[in-house]
């Protein structure tokens, strides 16, 4: 596999925490050249210091922001002369109820999960067009199943898909390949980030992340299913006994979905 990767431009975003440092770290020992991009500048210098001679372009950047977008991809078309492969892996999540949520923190999980892959997309799209790249983008189970509690990035997710789908219609006769991956639960930072009811990171998170698929396992299947140009891919037997659930019973899956994330009427995770 490490062949297929050697000297392509490969864009990560989020590449500081979980999923995303585990790609950026994974590609470079493959001998990709790597661009990522995080919004903690310390996180991004401490990732260029592990790797002080290995082809890695950074930059501070949040994915909500179009201008930051558009000179991340510049800078890297500058840099490497293009881009081969972009993985939009940059996502927020949330865990508040609607009843209690503020549409603020809704509309920040949408501006980064949703219109940060649009943006990103945008602003390489020529460079992988002329290159007959790949387009990536890191979804989740939410994108396939509504789960209580993260309404929001459940909406951002079904949107992500449906708007890759489209892209990848479009782009059929241009070799592109467009596919996006749900990767489960997998132990990343983006539960500790998760935006509670007022908008503020939780800074915590109630799932046991001990049990869960490792982000260097999940990296390592995301960049398989690159290779083998698959067109989605849904990791773990949990996320995949959900997507079967709830594509055949739709009615149990609410009642079993429902059992996992409240207790006593209240919600646990």
């Amino acid at each position: 596999m490490s062949n297929y990767f050697t000297d392509k431009v490969v864009v990560v975003t989020g590449g500081t925490d979980g999923i995303g440092k585990a790609l950026v770290e994974t590609l470079l020992d493959m001998g990709a050249k790597v661009a990522t991009c995080g919004r903690n500048h310390d996180k991004l210098y401490q990732l260029q210091s592990q790797h002080p001679s290995a082809a890695l372009h950074t930059m501070v950047a949040d994915v909500s922001s179009e201008n930051d977008c558009r000179r991340f991809m510049e800078t890297t078309i500058k840099v490497y002369g293009g881009v081969d492969i972009l993985i939009n892996n940059a996502g927020i999540s949330m865990r508040a109820i609607l009843k209690d949520v503020s549409l603020d923190a809704i509309r920040k999980v949408m501006d980064i999960n949703f219109f940060g892959t649009v943006y990103c997309t945008k602003y390489a799209l020529e460079s992988i067009i002329e290159r007959k790249g790949t387009i990536v983008g890191v979804s989740s189970i939410a994108g396939y199943r509504g789960l209580p509690g993260r309404s929001g990035y459940s909406a951002s997710k079904y949107a992500l898909q449906g708007w890759l789908e489209a892209v990848k219609t479009e782009l059929l006769h241009d070799g592109v390949h467009v596919m996006w991956v749900c990767p489960g639960f997998t132990t990343s930072n983006i539960r500790n980030a998760a935006l509670n009811k007022d908008s503020e990171s939780h800074g915590e998170t109630p799932m046991d992340e001990g049990s869960m698929m490792s982000a260097e396992e999940c990296a390592g299947h995301i960049l398989k299913a690159i290779r083998k140009k698959k067109r989605t891919l849904v990791l773990t037997f949990t996320g995949k006994r959900t997507v079967f659930l709830n594509k055949f019973f739709p009615g149990l899956a609410d009642k079993l979905v429902y059992k996992f994330f409240f207790k006593d009427g209240q919600l646990v995770k």
